[in-house]
């Protein structure tokens, strides 16, 4: 999931200066889950922008804002508050945001930041384990990416700063390379770390990208 954290009231009203009414869209997905941009928030912001002097003309809360034919297609049903709006506040992830202003001549503010793509450890809890790279190297590595989880992204085992299966960098986190290396050899597969990592092609990071299924 991606994992996003909500602006600064004081970012989002400054974003706003020019304009009375808002219109307000929440994501029933990612947002939802690490409390960015669900219902619960979109109900905060509605009260917060009234507070603040602000007309919320409406509100949504999309089911994946991501989508950009459903994103389209929920606005068209609200279009007459949308029409009223001044701005779209948007509560999701930066693709969400971009979805509504590709849907809309309105201007949009996005109302989030997007940090990270996630795994979920617990409800609340939120740690980076993929860097979207697009050259996985995780059959060679036991499961545990060391382009993200090792600090310093080395493909090819610890630095020198590595002390007692810690990170030099940050001393409270384990080395990445001991993870690996202590999975591998449950697995009796130590030897894959004689073979050298080439490393990574850049190309497969390439921007803006684009997947489009045979069907």
């Amino acid at each position: 999931m991606i994992v996003s954290t909500q602006k600064p009231l004081e970012q989002i009203m400054t974003a706003l200066e020019g304009g009375k009414r808002v219109f307000i869209i929440g994501c029933a997905k990612c947002a939802t889950v690490c409390k960015a941009g669900g219902e619960e928030e979109v109900f905060r912001m509605q009260d917060a922008l009234t507070a603040a002097g602000k007309e919320v003309t409406g509100t949504i809360v999309i089911d994946e804002t991501c989508h950009m034919l459903r994103t389209g297609r929920d606005l068209r049903s609200r279009r007459e508050q949308v029409d009223e709006a001044d701005f779209l506040l948007v509560l999701s992830c930066g693709a969400g945001i971009q979805s509504v202003a590709e849907a809309s001549e309105k201007k949009v503010v996005a109302g989030t930041d997007s940090k990270f793509l996630g795994n979920i450890r617990r409800f609340g809890q939120f740690e980076q384990r993929c860097s979207l790279c697009g050259d996985c190297r995780l059959n060679d590595s036991g499961g545990v990416c060391p382009v993200t989880v090792c600090a310093k992204g080395l493909l090819n085992g610890p630095c020198g700063g590595m002390e007692d299966g810690a990170c030099e960098v940050d001393q409270n986190s384990r080395c990445a390379w001991v993870t690996i290396y202590e999975r591998l050899e449950r697995q009796q597969r130590v030897e894959r770390l004689d073979e050298i990592t080439p490393a990574r092609d850049f190309a497969h990071k390439r921007h803006p990208n684009s997947l489009v299924l045979e069907k």
